[in-house]
C-alpha cells in the first residue's frame, strides 16, 4: 500500500491508521508528494512487486492527487486507488472519478477509522485479492 500527502500530520494519520490495520497482510509505504510517491512506484516495479492500494491527497503542490492516481494507476493498473479530499472539493474532483476509474473518494477527516475508512478499503483489497486470485487483469472491468 502507498499512501501520499504533502501534510506530515495527514501522512502520519492515515499510515498509523493503514498500520494498525493492514501492517500483518500489507507493507505500508508512504510518501510526501507525487514526485516522492513516483520515485516509490519504479523502485516496485524495478522489483516486480505487486501494489495493493494508492491512496493520495487531492491538495498538493506541484502534483495533484488526480495526477498521482492516473500516472500509478498505468503503471500498476489492478492497484486500488482512493482519493482523499476536503469536503469543499468534492465537487471539482468528483468528474474525474470516471475519467480515472478512481474507486473511491474519501473526504477527511475519516474519524473514526473503524467506520469511515476501514470498510472501505477492507471491500477495496477483498476485491483487489479476489482478481488476483483468479488471475484475471481488472483494469478494463473497473468502475
Amino acid at each position: 500500500m502507498l499512501a501520499v500527502d504533502d501534510d506530515p500530520l495527514v501522512l502520519r494519520a492515515i499510515r498509523r491508521d493503514l498500520v494498525h490495520a493492514y501492517a500483518d497482510r500489507y507493507r505500508i509505504l508512504a510518501a510526501a508528494s507525487g514526485a516522492d510517491g513516483l520515485r516509490i512506484l519504479d523502485d516496485l516495479e524495478r522489483r516486480s512487486e505487486d501494489l495493493a492500494l494508492l491512496i493520495s491527497d487531492q491538495r498538493m503542490p506541484e502534483m495533484t492527487g488526480v495526477e498521482f492516481l492516473g500516472k500509478a494507476g498505468s503503471r500498476f493498473p489492478s492497484a486500488r486507488r482512493v482519493l482523499l479530499t476536503a469536503y469543499a472539493d468534492t465537487d471539482t474532483t468528483g468528474t474525474t472519478i470516471d475519467q480515472l476509474r478512481l474507486d473511491r473518494l474519501l473526504t477527511k477527516p475519516w474519524e473514526p477509522p473503524a467506520t469511515r475508512l476501514y470498510p472501505v478499503l477492507n471491500e477495496l483489497l477483498d476485491d483487489w485479492q479476489a482478481t488476483r486470485r483468479s488471475g484475471q487483469d481488472d483494469s478494463a472491468f473497473r468502475r
